[in-house]
């Protein structure tokens, strides 16, 4: 008895001894780990977030704001690195929030205006740009899809004159590509949920643009086709009028041009005879 108890004794020692050698196994290849990835330096740098969520319109205050550590390459483009580019001409001329800010997330110079300036439409155009309404319904609004910031085709619907300069023709072109959309109805907010059947939206464009879209909504109708995110393709030429959509195929009548005759003409007693000569010019 004493023998086996003996036994089970050396055997319980052995087993122990064996989970201690591969726990310390285990916590060696950790610790190496870890001083590996220490290892690793990464330059830091520090950036101003926002502490909460900020929404279109607000006025960013210190208080809204927070500057923490971030990681070099990771600094997104336009982000402010102190407090001071960010309030540079003080309290009394604060920027405000063009587009959401969530909580914890960069403030970029794109997202904010400039200090003192206000959330107008003119701090949204670009230099060198135009705003521009046009009206719009369900259907040649894409269904109140259309959101600020999206892109659309233009096309026109109207009468064009025949190549003869006769008449006229339906027809539907595209008149302008991937226009930027800066606001719908009264508002220029980018985070509008749902579909919004609206009555006019304001498109960014250039002031030879401006002149092309006003005469193309008073002499016809204007239609949108939305542009995808992604899409970086160039729309070509389109040109379509009825005949093109029903692929009728119509024969140019050939003009028949009638021979000159020339004549002359001679009294023979009571008669007067007709004598057919060669033309000249």
């Amino acid at each position: 008895m004493r023998m086996v108890f003996g036994l089970v004794l050396i055997l319980g020692v052995a087993l122990a001894g064996g989970a201690v050698y591969l726990a310390q196994g285990y916590i060696s290849e950790y610790r190496a780990a870890l001083a590996k990835e220490r290892a690793v330096n990464i330059p830091l740098t520090e950036i101003i977030i926002a502490k909460d969520r900020l929404e279109y319109g607000d006025e960013i205050t210190k208080d809204d704001v927070a500057l923490v550590r971030w990681p070099v390459p990771a600094v997104p483009e336009g982000a402010f690195k102190s407090r001071e580019d960010l309030f540079a001409r003080g309290d009394d001329y604060l920027r405000s929030v063009v587009r959401t800010m969530e909580k914890g997330e960069p403030i970029l110079a794109v997202k904010v205006t400039e200090p003192g300036e206000g959330v107008g439409l003119t701090s949204l155009l670009d230099p060198g740009t135009r705003a521009f309404t046009i009206r719009v319904d369900v259907q040649t609004g894409v269904s109140g899809f259309l959101r600020p910031g999206d892109k659309v085709d233009v096309y026109w619907t109207g009468q064009a004159p025949n190549p003869d300069g006769r008449g006229g023709r339906d027809t539907t072109m595209l008149i302008e590509n991937a226009v930027e959309i800066v606001a719908i109805d009264q508002t220029s907010k980018t985070d509008l949920v749902g579909a919004n059947v609206a009555r006019t939206i304001t498109t960014q464009v250039s002031p030879q643009q401006v002149a092309r879209l006003a005469q193309a909504q008073n002499s016809g109708r204007l239609s949108l086709a939305l542009v995808g995110s992604r899409d970086t393709t160039v729309a070509q030429v389109i040109d379509v009028d009825q005949d093109t959509l029903l692929g009728v195929v119509r024969q140019q009548a050939a003009e028949v041009q009638e021979e000159q005759k020339c004549s002359i003409r001679t009294r023979r007693g009571a008669d007067v005879v007709e004598i057919p000569i060669p033309c000249t010019e």
